[in-house]
């Protein structure tokens, strides 16, 4: 996953993504040991999206940076009108002024 996408996800949502990816990894590991896996990179991958995840709550820990809370989300997600839009009505009204 890129890093953008992750920080627009809430910390309840990390912490699940980063257990459903340490479970996959913990599968691949046993299906190396046993076998060759179709796709190798996979595990790198894992690896690294884990370690993203890690870093990106530290510094929500920290006070770095600031992560998505559930009200933030839908704030964001919940406006229908474009801004273009919000800033015509603005413009018309101060015009009639």
């Amino acid at each position: 996953m890129r890093t953008h996408e992750l920080r627009e996800m809430t910390r309840d949502e990390l912490i699940q993504k980063k257990t459903e990816m340490e479970e996959e990894l913990f599968n691949l590991r046993m299906q190396r040991a046993f076998k060759d896996l179709e796709n190798p990179l996979r595990l790198r991958v894992l690896k690294r999206d884990i370690s993203r995840i890690n870093t990106i709550l530290r510094e929500d820990e920290l006070n770095i940076r600031t992560l998505f809370t559930q009200e933030r989300k839908e704030d964001e997600s919940g406006s229908d009108r474009p801004k273009e839009k919000d800033a015509a009505e603005k413009k018309a009204k101060d015009k009639d002024r």
